[in-house]
């Protein structure tokens, strides 16, 4: 294929970085600069289309796509890695790749953080003053790990909990078995949530999956049990969640993701003592430019010889 075009919504340092990339693999391909949001008016020369989240901040696409879809776009690429930022009918035209396993690392590594600051008690035991108090810290060797999905997240989540002697048991949405030795399967998310000590969301969310971890759910979980989400908002029922909070069935949340986002003000989850909220910032890193670009340039290097794209949408 001769053309490369890139129509992308990424800001322009991230543009910067696929450019100067593609100056040594592609140097007639180009990156051009469109707003985001729904993409409108696209070049007509791009035949590549480089997307931001859609149904972000409140906002909600239109149920049908503008005049002109896709334009000239053959392939879209999503710099996320789940699609449900996105409406319908994206997924009805050109081929749609995301940029799963991009942030695998940056999100485990984030999950991690939150049992090491739950066990260890940050950040509550830095001192002020000389009036000082010595805490008993939790071992997090020995303690099991539960991690709801099992794709890219939770198998590097896995391996790292794994080398620090921490017991992890899984559960995944398709039948195909786990392989990463050490890590047991779950009878199902009953036995899941009964076992584990610190329990990570790393699902996607679908319309199977939204509120899955509900009020029964919560209700089979181990007492004090530590839940983690770095998912979606949508995978837990947050009404459920401050119930079990107040019961003491969960002992801590720390959540980087919910729903809707932001949180209105005044709403509960900021305050609650035993909730450790986060913006939604668990993927992004210092080296998101190149993370993102080296997913992307990975998927064009088959567009662009014909082979099957990687990560494409299967809805």
């Amino acid at each position: 294929m001769s053309q490369v075009i890139i129509a992308s919504q990424l800001d322009e340092d991230y543009n910067d970085v696929i450019r100067e990339r593609l100056a040594t693999i592609h140097p007639q391909a180009q990156v051009i600069g469109v707003p985001a949001g729904v993409p409108s008016d696209l070049p007509p020369q791009a035949n590549i289309l480089l997307l931001r989240p859609i149904n972000v901040r409140g906002y909600t696409a239109p149920d049908t796509p503008p005049p002109g879809w896709p334009y000239g776009a053959q392939w879209v690429h999503l710099v996320s890695s789940g699609i449900d930022f996105y409406p319908q009918w994206l997924f009805n035209g050109p081929p749609v790749s995301t940029s799963r396993g991009s942030a695998a690392d940056n999100l485990a590594e984030f999950a991690l953080a939150t049992l090491f600051a739950a066990s260890k008690h940050l950040p509550d035991i830095w001192v002020k003053d000389a009036q000082w108090h010595f805490t008993a810290l939790r071992p997090l060797k020995g303690t099991t790990l539960g991690l709801l999905g099992f794709g890219a997240i939770g198998k590097s989540l896995a391996q790292k909990a794994l080398a620090l002697g921490i017991n992890v048991i899984a559960l995944r949405q398709r039948a195909a078995p786990i392989e990463l030795e050490g890590v047991e399967t779950a009878r199902d998310i009953h036995d899941l949530f009964a076992r584990a000590d610190h329990l990570v969301l790393a699902a996607p969310l679908t319309e199977a999956t939204r509120h899955i971890v509900n009020r029964d759910v919560l209700g089979s979980a181990k007492p004090g049990l530590h839940l983690i989400n770095i998912a979606r908002g949508g995978l837990l029922d947050q009404e459920a969640l401050l119930e079990a909070l107040d019961n003491g069935r969960i002992g801590l949340a720390s959540l980087d993701v919910t729903e809707p986002e932001p949180l209105p003000d005044g709403h509960p989850l900021y305050t609650h003592p035993r909730v450790r909220l986060s913006p939604h910032t668990s993927a992004i890193s210092t080296n998101s430019r190149q993370e993102i670009a080296e997913t992307f340039l990975a998927n064009l290097e088959r567009y662009v010889s014909g082979s099957a794209l990687a990560n494409v949408v299967d809805r």
